[in-house]
């Protein structure tokens, strides 16, 4: 569910009818078709959406998802998380999305590149303007942004570009990075326990899930249980992360069979009796149908929109606290943010200041959040979108439009 609907806010805040319009509705939806002939003469079509919730704070900023199962609805429910996450971590963005339905994302390299050509064509004046700022997300990679920043020469116009033409150093890794870090916060500060005491389950090992498991490795954890799309491995001792990047040396290639643990379905990996689940895949995979059986102490949500609304209030009620994924996977966005900038003002930045960056911005919101559950006795959920709503407010004041 991501966000908490506004009518619940609305029992801890006014929101004027105004105020709920501007935050529900979006500001902007194009659709367009990506056509073009592939170099075997096939002709490709694929749906494409932009969507800008809302931009009070700034640009549209969100990344390009590319999946067979991508959808106008799902673009405009990814657009409204990024308004929300640029708000609780107070970054001068508003909140955008794009996704590109591609009935088979097994293309080769002409016909990808094609792929993103053409969608510059489509919004130029829209990315040229800097009215929306794409990313990389979920089927998309840097290289995909080198194409866009390739037709516009303007590096400010694209992030999660490779490091040699202008990306950052550390963007790879950071959302993972900020994952973890929410995860050790809260073991120390609210369980006041050690990671290297506690059982971690992770489902997903593309991107966060990598990176996730890698830096809590580094911080100390005990991560036992690790999944992807082909299956899950389990080792009650812990898992060494970095012999399982030399086994899975891409995202793209599974750890299901990995010789060293017992296998596992994503099914039990979820259910699993652990200290800490994370899920780092794909949305909706903690339902009403498994929120009663899990066994975990906390959820951490490394992915966008894991745990459905229902569920939610399950987990809820068994006293199951869930980190909200607008907070701990928003490094992402910081270290957008931060190679927004540099691209403006030709700064470098090294990687240790980016994770020194990312790392200080989740600290902060993380205590804003707990501090706001206390003041309303609600859940950590309620209170991030709490946070986050009254600052889009107070914005919108200055900016007149209230």
């Amino acid at each position: 569910m991501a966000i908490v609907k506004l009518e619940r806010i609305k029992e801890f805040m006014n929101i004027s009818y105004a105020a709920e319009m501007l935050l529900e509705k979006n500001e902007k939806e194009i659709s367009f078709s990506v056509n073009f002939k592939t170099k075997d003469d096939e002709i490709v079509f694929c749906d494409t959406y932009v969507v800008y919730h809302n931009v009070v704070l700034g640009p549209a900023k969100g990344g390009i998802r590319m999946a067979p199962n991508v959808t106008l609805e799902e673009t405009r429910r990814l657009a409204k998380i990024m308004t929300y996450k640029n708000a609780l971590t107070e970054l001068p963005f508003g909140g955008g999305k794009s996704g590109i339905r591609i009935e088979n994302p097994n293309i080769d390299e002409f016909t990808r590149i094609s792929i993103f050509k053409e969608y510059v064509h489509m919004i130029r004046e829209e990315l040229i303007a800097e009215q929306y700022i794409p990313a990389p997300d979920l089927g998309t990679d840097p290289f995909d942004m080198a194409v866009i920043y390739g037709e516009l020469h303007k590096p400010e116009c694209v992030t999660g570009k490779p490091v040699k033409i202008g990306g950052l150093p550390g963007r790879l890794e950071a959302t993972g990075r900020s994952v973890a870090t929410s995860t050790k916060i809260y073991v120390e500060e609210i369980m006041k326990e050690k990671l290297n005491n506690l059982k971690i389950a992770i489902q997903g090992f593309g991107n966060v899930g990598r990176w996730t498991s890698y830096f809590l490795e580094k911080f100390g954890a005990k991560i036992v249980a690790i999944s992807d799309i082909n299956g899950g491995i389990y080792n009650d001792r812990g898992f060494n992360i970095e012999k399982l990047f030399q086994y899975t040396p891409t995202k793209n290639t599974t750890i299901a069979d990995y010789p060293e643990a017992d296998k596992i379905t994503n099914k039990e990996l979820l259910e699993m009796d652990v200290d800490i689940l994370i899920p780092c895949a794909t949305e909706n995979v903690i339902t009403k149908e498994n929120a009663g059986r899990l066994k975990c102490k906390v959820i951490i949500e490394g992915a966008n929109d894991p745990v459905t609304e229902e569920a939610d209030e399950i987990l809820k009620e068994r006293g199951i606290p869930v980190l909200p994924d607008f907070l701990c996977n928003s490094g992402g966005v910081i270290a957008s943010y931060i190679e927004w900038r540099n691209g403006k003002s030709g700064n470098q930045t090294e990687k240790e200041e980016v994770f020194g960056e990312i790392d200080r911005k989740i600290k902060k919101c993380f205590y804003k959040i707990k501090e706001t559950k206390e003041k309303l006795n609600s859940t950590y959920r309620e209170a991030a979108t709490y946070i986050a709503v009254k600052f889009l407010i107070e914005a919108m004041h200055e900016r007149r439009w209230l």
